[in-house]
């Protein structure tokens, strides 16, 4: 069978990218669920959303909150707001920027890489009793799968924001 032309997928390509799109959705909704089991706040009383800052400053280093909510996705105000709350529970600090002495970036603390720790060392030990029963060959490939997953999701973030209406109103205005 030929390619399909300017990105047309064929009826196989499409009828596996549907069942993935369920499975996807199911993940996110069993996530979601997990996520509302667990309580709101965390057990030292910061949002469990005020983490995906600690994580993106332990993986992405020190950042400012416009950065941040970008990476995020999120207002700023909703940024400032966690990472206040982070601040004040000394998991992460404000340094100054050695590039504009104006603005501050944040950063981990000690404290903060110790509870990072502690959190991933509780979700890691749930997720190994999720595949406790699985081949080790089945886990690994899982990982790897996924892995490709998110690089092919990441590689086209840029494609799908520059073809959504909004990116395409914009080019039209310019």
């Amino acid at each position: 069978m030929a390619p399909p032309v300017n990105g047309t997928k064929s009826r196989t390509e499409l009828n596996v990218a549907d069942e993935l799109g369920e499975q996807l959705v199911r993940f996110m909704r069993l996530l979601n669920r997990v996520k509302s089991q667990v309580s709101a706040q965390g057990p030292d009383g910061i949002e469990r959303a005020a983490y995906g800052i600690l994580f993106t400053l332990i993986h992405e280093g020190p950042q400012r909150t416009s950065r941040l909510a970008d990476s995020l996705h999120s207002e700023i105000s909703t940024i400032s707001r966690q990472s206040s709350s982070l601040v004040q529970h000394g998991l992460i600090e404000r340094q100054a920027d050695p590039d504009d002495g104006r603005a501050c970036l944040l950063a981990p603390t000690a404290e903060g890489l110790r509870v990072f720790e502690e959190n991933r060392k509780q979700r890691n030990q749930w997720l190994a009793e999720v595949l406790a029963d699985w081949p080790e060959e089945d886990r690994r490939t899982l990982n790897t799968l996924f892995g490709r997953l998110n690089s092919g999701i990441e590689a086209h973030a840029q494609h799908l924001a520059d073809s959504s209406p909004a990116s395409q109103a914009k080019g039209a205005s310019a």
